[in-house]
Protein backbone atom coordinates (compact mmCIF):
# COMPACT_ATOMS: atom_id res chain seq x y z
CA UNK A 1 0.00 0.00 0.00
CA UNK A 2 2.71 2.11 0.33
CA UNK A 3 4.13 1.68 -2.59
CA UNK A 4 1.13 2.59 -4.05
CA UNK A 5 0.81 5.58 -2.47
CA UNK A 6 4.38 6.71 -3.26
CA UNK A 7 4.24 5.68 -6.85
CA UNK A 8 0.69 7.77 -7.27
CA UNK A 9 2.55 10.55 -5.51
CA UNK A 10 5.56 10.39 -7.61
CA UNK A 11 2.85 9.91 -10.84
CA UNK A 12 1.31 13.71 -9.88
CA UNK A 13 4.24 15.31 -9.30
CA UNK A 14 5.34 14.85 -12.73
CA UNK A 15 2.19 14.91 -15.25
CA UNK A 16 -0.20 17.88 -13.83
CA UNK A 17 -3.49 17.33 -15.44
CA UNK A 18 -4.54 20.94 -14.37
CA UNK A 19 -1.49 23.14 -16.78
CA UNK A 20 1.29 23.14 -18.19
CA UNK A 21 4.30 24.77 -16.38
CA UNK A 22 7.81 24.90 -16.68
CA UNK A 23 8.35 21.65 -14.40
CA UNK A 24 6.22 19.12 -16.82
CA UNK A 25 7.89 21.22 -19.91
CA UNK A 26 11.22 20.00 -18.17
CA UNK A 27 10.34 16.68 -17.51
CA UNK A 28 8.30 15.93 -21.40
CA UNK A 29 12.21 17.17 -22.54
CA UNK A 30 14.21 15.05 -20.58
CA UNK A 31 11.64 11.96 -21.73
CA UNK A 32 12.72 13.43 -25.22
CA UNK A 33 16.03 12.98 -24.52
CA UNK A 34 16.66 10.07 -22.95
CA UNK A 35 14.17 8.84 -25.90
CA UNK A 36 15.85 9.76 -28.58
CA UNK A 37 19.56 8.76 -26.75
CA UNK A 38 18.16 5.60 -26.63
CA UNK A 39 16.87 4.62 -29.98
CA UNK A 40 20.21 6.30 -31.63
CA UNK A 41 22.06 4.11 -29.50
CA UNK A 42 20.16 1.09 -30.52
CA UNK A 43 20.42 1.61 -33.82
CA UNK A 44 24.04 2.77 -34.17
CA UNK A 45 25.22 -0.35 -31.88
CA UNK A 46 23.27 -2.44 -34.30
CA UNK A 47 24.97 -1.28 -37.34
CA UNK A 48 28.19 -1.46 -35.86
CA UNK A 49 27.13 -5.40 -35.34
CA UNK A 50 25.83 -5.57 -38.70
CA UNK A 51 29.55 -4.24 -40.00
CA UNK A 52 31.54 -6.58 -37.70
CA UNK A 53 29.28 -9.62 -39.02
CA UNK A 54 29.55 -8.65 -42.95
CA UNK A 55 33.52 -7.80 -42.25
CA UNK A 56 33.68 -11.37 -40.27
CA UNK A 57 31.86 -12.73 -43.15
CA UNK A 58 34.22 -12.04 -46.11
CA UNK A 59 37.53 -12.93 -43.77
CA UNK A 60 36.09 -16.08 -42.97
CA UNK A 61 35.14 -17.24 -46.47
CA UNK A 62 38.95 -17.00 -46.51
CA UNK A 63 40.22 -17.46 -42.83
CA UNK A 64 39.99 -21.10 -41.06
CA UNK A 65 37.74 -21.00 -37.73
CA UNK A 66 41.39 -22.53 -36.33
CA UNK A 67 44.84 -22.81 -37.29
CA UNK A 68 47.46 -24.80 -36.22
CA UNK A 69 51.40 -23.59 -36.63
CA UNK A 70 54.40 -24.17 -35.03
CA UNK A 71 55.99 -21.90 -32.09
CA UNK A 72 59.50 -23.17 -32.97
CA UNK A 73 60.20 -23.10 -36.35
CA UNK A 74 58.50 -21.75 -39.79
CA UNK A 75 57.61 -25.61 -40.90
CA UNK A 76 56.16 -28.39 -38.61
CA UNK A 77 56.12 -32.41 -39.70
CA UNK A 78 52.21 -33.25 -40.54
CA UNK A 79 52.13 -36.82 -39.06
CA UNK A 80 49.35 -39.62 -39.26
CA UNK A 81 49.42 -39.21 -35.58
CA UNK A 82 48.61 -35.66 -35.05
CA UNK A 83 46.36 -35.81 -38.13
CA UNK A 84 44.62 -38.49 -36.15
CA UNK A 85 44.17 -37.24 -33.07
CA UNK A 86 42.76 -34.07 -35.01
CA UNK A 87 40.32 -36.39 -36.58
CA UNK A 88 39.04 -37.63 -33.02
CA UNK A 89 37.54 -34.43 -32.13
CA UNK A 90 34.11 -34.48 -32.83
CA UNK A 91 33.96 -30.35 -33.41
CA UNK A 92 36.21 -30.17 -36.51
CA UNK A 93 34.71 -31.08 -39.51
CA UNK A 94 37.81 -30.14 -41.99
CA UNK A 95 41.37 -30.48 -41.47
CA UNK A 96 43.12 -28.78 -44.70
CA UNK A 97 47.44 -28.19 -44.36
CA UNK A 98 49.45 -25.74 -45.96
CA UNK A 99 52.81 -24.85 -46.86
CA UNK A 100 52.97 -20.97 -47.55
CA UNK A 101 56.31 -18.61 -48.18
CA UNK A 102 57.32 -15.50 -50.23
CA UNK A 103 58.73 -16.17 -54.15
CA UNK A 104 59.43 -14.41 -56.99
CA UNK A 105 56.90 -14.38 -59.70
CA UNK A 106 58.41 -13.71 -63.28
CA UNK A 107 56.42 -13.18 -66.60
CA UNK A 108 59.13 -12.94 -68.65
CA UNK A 109 62.00 -10.40 -68.56
CA UNK A 110 60.43 -7.54 -66.94
CA UNK A 111 57.52 -8.71 -65.40
CA UNK A 112 58.34 -9.50 -61.97
CA UNK A 113 56.34 -9.46 -58.88
CA UNK A 114 57.02 -10.42 -55.14
CA UNK A 115 54.08 -12.86 -54.16
CA UNK A 116 52.89 -15.13 -51.43
CA UNK A 117 52.26 -18.48 -52.66
CA UNK A 118 50.20 -21.12 -50.32
CA UNK A 119 50.11 -24.38 -51.15
CA UNK A 120 47.46 -26.34 -50.61
CA UNK A 121 45.74 -29.59 -50.44
CA UNK A 122 43.08 -28.89 -53.56
CA UNK A 123 40.36 -31.64 -52.52
CA UNK A 124 39.72 -30.42 -48.69
CA UNK A 125 41.02 -26.29 -49.76
CA UNK A 126 37.82 -26.36 -51.74
CA UNK A 127 35.70 -27.04 -48.65
CA UNK A 128 37.44 -24.97 -46.79
CA UNK A 129 37.00 -21.35 -48.87
CA UNK A 130 34.83 -20.74 -51.77
CA UNK A 131 37.37 -19.99 -54.08
CA UNK A 132 35.80 -21.60 -56.62
CA UNK A 133 32.62 -19.69 -56.35
CA UNK A 134 35.54 -16.49 -56.63
CA UNK A 135 37.23 -17.71 -59.76
CA UNK A 136 36.66 -14.99 -62.54
CA UNK A 137 38.65 -16.26 -65.34
CA UNK A 138 39.47 -19.94 -66.11
CA UNK A 139 38.61 -23.08 -63.61
CA UNK A 140 40.15 -24.01 -60.08
CA UNK A 141 42.45 -26.68 -61.12
CA UNK A 142 46.09 -27.10 -59.75
CA UNK A 143 46.66 -30.51 -61.10
CA UNK A 144 49.54 -31.52 -62.99
CA UNK A 145 48.88 -31.15 -67.07
CA UNK A 146 51.40 -31.82 -69.44
CA UNK A 147 54.21 -31.92 -66.61
CA UNK A 148 53.12 -28.59 -65.79
CA UNK A 149 51.08 -27.56 -62.31
CA UNK A 150 48.33 -25.58 -62.42
CA UNK A 151 48.62 -22.27 -60.48
CA UNK A 152 45.54 -19.56 -59.41
CA UNK A 153 46.08 -16.01 -59.37
CA UNK A 154 44.07 -12.72 -58.01
CA UNK A 155 42.48 -10.86 -60.56
CA UNK A 156 44.37 -8.01 -59.47
CA UNK A 157 47.98 -9.63 -60.19
CA UNK A 158 46.88 -11.12 -63.53
CA UNK A 159 45.63 -7.46 -64.31
CA UNK A 160 48.98 -6.16 -63.28
CA UNK A 161 51.41 -8.62 -64.81
CA UNK A 162 48.72 -9.02 -68.07
CA UNK A 163 48.24 -12.86 -67.72
CA UNK A 164 46.18 -14.90 -69.67
CA UNK A 165 45.18 -18.61 -69.28
CA UNK A 166 47.63 -21.07 -70.01
CA UNK A 167 50.19 -18.25 -69.82
CA UNK A 168 53.59 -20.30 -67.94
CA UNK A 169 55.04 -17.90 -65.75
CA UNK A 170 58.00 -18.98 -62.75
CA UNK A 171 58.19 -19.04 -59.29
CA UNK A 172 61.78 -18.56 -57.28
CA UNK A 173 61.55 -18.84 -53.63
CA UNK A 174 63.82 -16.66 -50.96
CA UNK A 175 65.70 -19.61 -50.27
CA UNK A 176 66.30 -20.46 -53.58
CA UNK A 177 67.48 -16.94 -53.94
CA UNK A 178 69.72 -17.09 -51.06
CA UNK A 179 71.31 -20.33 -51.91
CA UNK A 180 72.15 -19.06 -55.53
CA UNK A 181 73.79 -16.62 -54.01
CA UNK A 182 75.96 -18.36 -51.80
CA UNK A 183 76.90 -21.37 -53.24
CA UNK A 184 77.68 -19.22 -56.40
CA UNK A 185 74.52 -21.60 -58.81
CA UNK A 186 72.22 -20.69 -61.37
CA UNK A 187 68.69 -20.24 -59.13
CA UNK A 188 66.43 -22.96 -59.76
CA UNK A 189 63.04 -21.84 -60.82
CA UNK A 190 59.81 -23.42 -61.21
CA UNK A 191 57.21 -23.72 -63.70
CA UNK A 192 54.03 -23.39 -63.75
CA UNK A 193 50.71 -22.80 -66.00
CA UNK A 194 47.98 -20.25 -65.42
CA UNK A 195 44.64 -22.56 -64.96
CA UNK A 196 42.28 -19.34 -62.98
CA UNK A 197 42.06 -16.09 -61.94
CA UNK A 198 39.85 -15.41 -58.59
CA UNK A 199 38.50 -12.00 -56.77
CA UNK A 200 38.16 -11.22 -52.91
CA UNK A 201 37.74 -8.51 -51.40
CA UNK A 202 40.90 -8.01 -49.67
CA UNK A 203 40.40 -6.25 -46.20
CA UNK A 204 43.32 -7.17 -43.66
CA UNK A 205 45.89 -9.64 -46.15
CA UNK A 206 47.72 -9.40 -49.50
CA UNK A 207 45.57 -11.92 -51.69
CA UNK A 208 47.71 -15.49 -52.07
CA UNK A 209 48.48 -17.31 -55.38
CA UNK A 210 47.60 -20.55 -55.08
CA UNK A 211 49.59 -23.97 -55.63
CA UNK A 212 49.59 -27.51 -54.92
CA UNK A 213 50.99 -28.25 -52.10
CA UNK A 214 53.45 -30.48 -53.04
CA UNK A 215 54.45 -28.08 -56.01
CA UNK A 216 54.71 -25.87 -52.98
CA UNK A 217 57.03 -27.83 -51.04
CA UNK A 218 59.27 -28.26 -53.75
CA UNK A 219 59.24 -24.98 -54.26
CA UNK A 220 60.11 -23.62 -50.43
CA UNK A 221 62.06 -27.57 -50.06
CA UNK A 222 59.88 -28.32 -47.03
CA UNK A 223 59.96 -31.89 -47.87
CA UNK A 224 56.99 -33.66 -46.00
CA UNK A 225 56.61 -30.80 -43.19
CA UNK A 226 53.71 -28.21 -43.45
CA UNK A 227 53.61 -24.56 -42.42
CA UNK A 228 50.27 -24.86 -40.42
CA UNK A 229 46.73 -26.66 -40.47
CA UNK A 230 43.41 -25.18 -41.31
CA UNK A 231 40.79 -26.38 -39.44
CA UNK A 232 36.69 -25.77 -40.17
CA UNK A 233 34.77 -26.32 -37.38
CA UNK A 234 31.08 -27.22 -37.43
CA UNK A 235 30.36 -23.61 -35.01
CA UNK A 236 32.53 -21.44 -35.46
CA UNK A 237 31.58 -19.41 -32.42
CA UNK A 238 33.02 -22.59 -30.53
CA UNK A 239 37.11 -22.23 -31.66
CA UNK A 240 38.22 -20.52 -28.65
CA UNK A 241 36.87 -23.27 -26.45
CA UNK A 242 38.46 -25.86 -29.03
CA UNK A 243 41.82 -23.63 -28.72
CA UNK A 244 42.22 -23.96 -25.40
CA UNK A 245 41.45 -27.83 -25.55
CA UNK A 246 43.92 -28.01 -28.63
CA UNK A 247 46.45 -25.92 -26.54
CA UNK A 248 46.11 -28.64 -23.48
CA UNK A 249 46.34 -31.46 -26.30
CA UNK A 250 49.15 -30.47 -28.62
CA UNK A 251 51.45 -28.85 -26.39
CA UNK A 252 53.47 -25.60 -26.25
CA UNK A 253 55.06 -26.78 -29.46
CA UNK A 254 52.73 -25.48 -31.53
CA UNK A 255 50.60 -22.09 -31.78
CA UNK A 256 47.05 -22.29 -31.89
CA UNK A 257 45.10 -19.01 -33.47
CA UNK A 258 40.87 -18.65 -33.66
CA UNK A 259 39.59 -16.51 -36.64
CA UNK A 260 39.73 -13.89 -34.13
CA UNK A 261 43.64 -14.63 -33.20
CA UNK A 262 43.81 -14.24 -36.67
CA UNK A 263 42.61 -10.87 -37.54
CA UNK A 264 42.72 -8.98 -33.92
CA UNK A 265 44.14 -5.57 -34.86
CA UNK A 266 41.13 -5.64 -37.41
CA UNK A 267 38.59 -6.91 -35.26
CA UNK A 268 39.94 -4.58 -31.60
CA UNK A 269 39.30 -2.00 -33.60
CA UNK A 270 35.87 -2.54 -35.08
CA UNK A 271 35.04 -3.16 -31.36
CA UNK A 272 36.93 0.05 -30.20
CA UNK A 273 35.07 1.73 -32.05
CA UNK A 274 31.89 0.56 -31.18
CA UNK A 275 31.60 1.08 -27.58
CA UNK A 276 33.40 4.30 -28.04
CA UNK A 277 30.28 5.19 -29.99
CA UNK A 278 28.32 3.72 -27.11
CA UNK A 279 30.23 6.07 -24.82
CA UNK A 280 29.71 9.46 -27.15
CA UNK A 281 26.06 9.19 -27.18
CA UNK A 282 25.60 8.24 -24.23
CA UNK A 283 26.21 12.57 -23.91
CA UNK A 284 22.31 12.79 -25.06
CA UNK A 285 20.99 10.73 -22.35
CA UNK A 286 23.29 12.63 -19.55
CA UNK A 287 22.32 16.20 -20.97
CA UNK A 288 18.36 14.55 -20.50
CA UNK A 289 19.47 13.45 -16.89
CA UNK A 290 20.85 17.38 -16.46
CA UNK A 291 17.05 18.04 -16.78
CA UNK A 292 15.85 15.22 -14.54
CA UNK A 293 18.17 16.95 -11.52
CA UNK A 294 16.60 20.62 -12.48
CA UNK A 295 12.86 19.22 -13.02
CA UNK A 296 13.24 17.39 -9.29
CA UNK A 297 14.88 20.11 -7.78
CA UNK A 298 12.20 22.74 -8.49
CA UNK A 299 9.74 20.05 -7.73
CA UNK A 300 10.97 19.99 -4.37
CA UNK A 301 11.08 23.87 -4.05
CA UNK A 302 7.55 24.18 -5.24
CA UNK A 303 6.23 20.86 -2.81
CA UNK A 304 7.98 21.66 0.13
CA UNK A 305 5.07 22.20 1.71
CA UNK A 306 3.09 19.14 0.85
CA UNK A 307 6.19 17.10 1.90
CA UNK A 308 6.41 18.66 5.09
CA UNK A 309 2.23 17.77 5.88
CA UNK A 310 3.64 13.99 4.66
CA UNK A 311 6.13 13.66 6.72
CA UNK A 312 4.17 14.93 10.00
CA UNK A 313 1.44 12.17 8.73
CA UNK A 314 3.91 9.83 9.12
CA UNK A 315 5.95 9.38 6.07
CA UNK A 316 9.78 8.95 6.97
CA UNK A 317 12.47 10.29 5.30
CA UNK A 318 13.26 6.90 3.54
CA UNK A 319 9.25 7.12 1.68
CA UNK A 320 9.96 10.73 0.94
CA UNK A 321 13.61 9.61 -1.17
CA UNK A 322 11.34 6.91 -2.79
CA UNK A 323 8.74 8.98 -4.51
CA UNK A 324 11.46 11.50 -5.65
CA UNK A 325 13.66 8.05 -6.89
CA UNK A 326 10.71 7.02 -8.44
CA UNK A 327 9.75 9.80 -10.37
CA UNK A 328 13.19 9.21 -12.11
CA UNK A 329 12.63 5.57 -12.28
CA UNK A 330 9.41 6.96 -14.42
CA UNK A 331 11.28 9.44 -16.33
CA UNK A 332 13.82 6.41 -17.51
CA UNK A 333 11.48 3.65 -18.05
CA UNK A 334 9.23 6.06 -20.18
CA UNK A 335 12.07 7.40 -22.08
CA UNK A 336 13.69 3.42 -22.81
CA UNK A 337 10.35 2.29 -23.42
CA UNK A 338 9.56 4.82 -26.42
CA UNK A 339 12.96 5.30 -27.61
CA UNK A 340 13.81 1.33 -27.55
CA UNK A 341 10.36 0.73 -29.82
CA UNK A 342 11.69 3.64 -31.88
CA UNK A 343 15.11 1.97 -32.23
CA UNK A 344 13.35 -1.63 -32.85
CA UNK A 345 11.46 -0.12 -35.37
CA UNK A 346 14.09 1.77 -37.28
CA UNK A 347 16.40 -1.22 -37.58
CA UNK A 348 13.34 -3.61 -38.68
CA UNK A 349 12.80 -0.72 -41.36
CA UNK A 350 16.62 -1.21 -42.33
CA UNK A 351 16.59 -4.54 -42.36
CA UNK A 352 13.43 -5.07 -44.52
CA UNK A 353 13.97 -2.36 -46.83
CA UNK A 354 17.36 -0.98 -46.93
CA UNK A 355 16.09 2.79 -46.53
CA UNK A 356 19.66 3.80 -46.18
CA UNK A 357 22.03 3.07 -48.98
CA UNK A 358 25.62 2.67 -49.22
CA UNK A 359 28.07 3.78 -52.31
CA UNK A 360 27.54 0.77 -55.58
CA UNK A 361 31.07 0.22 -54.94
CA UNK A 362 30.96 -0.96 -51.63
CA UNK A 363 30.53 -4.79 -50.51
CA UNK A 364 26.71 -4.62 -49.89
CA UNK A 365 23.92 -1.99 -50.55
CA UNK A 366 22.77 -0.95 -47.79
CA UNK A 367 23.80 -0.21 -44.40
CA UNK A 368 23.83 -3.68 -42.38
CA UNK A 369 22.09 -4.14 -39.10
CA UNK A 370 22.05 -6.83 -36.44
CA UNK A 371 20.05 -6.37 -32.96
CA UNK A 372 21.70 -7.93 -30.05
CA UNK A 373 20.12 -8.50 -27.17
CA UNK A 374 23.19 -8.23 -24.78
CA UNK A 375 23.74 -4.82 -26.86
CA UNK A 376 20.13 -3.71 -25.60
CA UNK A 377 20.11 -4.72 -21.98
CA UNK A 378 23.41 -2.47 -21.47
CA UNK A 379 21.42 0.60 -23.01
CA UNK A 380 18.64 0.43 -21.77
CA UNK A 381 20.42 -0.22 -18.03
CA UNK A 382 22.58 2.19 -18.61
CA UNK A 383 19.87 4.93 -19.30
CA UNK A 384 17.76 3.75 -16.43
CA UNK A 385 21.03 3.90 -14.04
CA UNK A 386 21.48 7.60 -15.25
CA UNK A 387 17.54 8.36 -14.87
CA UNK A 388 18.07 6.74 -11.17
CA UNK A 389 21.16 8.41 -10.60
CA UNK A 390 19.99 11.71 -11.19
CA UNK A 391 17.06 11.63 -8.85
CA UNK A 392 19.73 10.94 -5.98
CA UNK A 393 20.00 14.72 -5.60
CA UNK A 394 16.82 15.82 -5.11
CA UNK A 395 15.35 12.96 -3.43
CA UNK A 396 18.27 13.55 -0.59
CA UNK A 397 16.62 16.91 -0.67
CA UNK A 398 13.43 16.59 -0.27
CA UNK A 399 14.12 13.47 2.69
CA UNK A 400 16.08 16.89 4.65
CA UNK A 401 12.95 19.10 4.58
CA UNK A 402 12.10 19.76 8.31
CA UNK A 403 7.79 19.14 8.71
CA UNK A 404 7.12 21.80 11.26
CA UNK A 405 9.63 24.48 9.45
CA UNK A 406 8.13 23.37 5.94
CA UNK A 407 4.37 24.26 7.00
CA UNK A 408 5.47 27.03 9.03
CA UNK A 409 7.14 28.70 6.03
CA UNK A 410 4.49 28.47 3.86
Amino acid sequence: MCMNISGFIARRYLFSRKYISLISTLTYISIAGVTIGTALLIVVLSVFNGFFDVVKSLLLSFDPDVRIESTQSNTFLYSDSLRQQLEDIPEIQLISPFVRGKALLSNGDDANKVVEVKGIDEATFINMVNIEQSITSGVYDLEVRNRKPGIVVHEQLRSELFLNMGDEIALLSAAGMRKALTQITVPRSYQFDVRGAYLVQSIASTPSVYVEIDAARRLFNARKQVTGIDLKLTNSEAAENLKNTLAAELGPEYKISTWYDLQKPLYDVMYLEKWGAYIILMIIVVVAVLNIIGSLTMIVIQKRRDIGILMSMGFSSGRIKSIFRKQGLFIGMIGCGIGGSLGFLLCWLQQQYGLIKLSSAFIIDAYPVDIRLLDVLIILGGSLLLCLAASWFPSKQASAIQPAEAVRYE
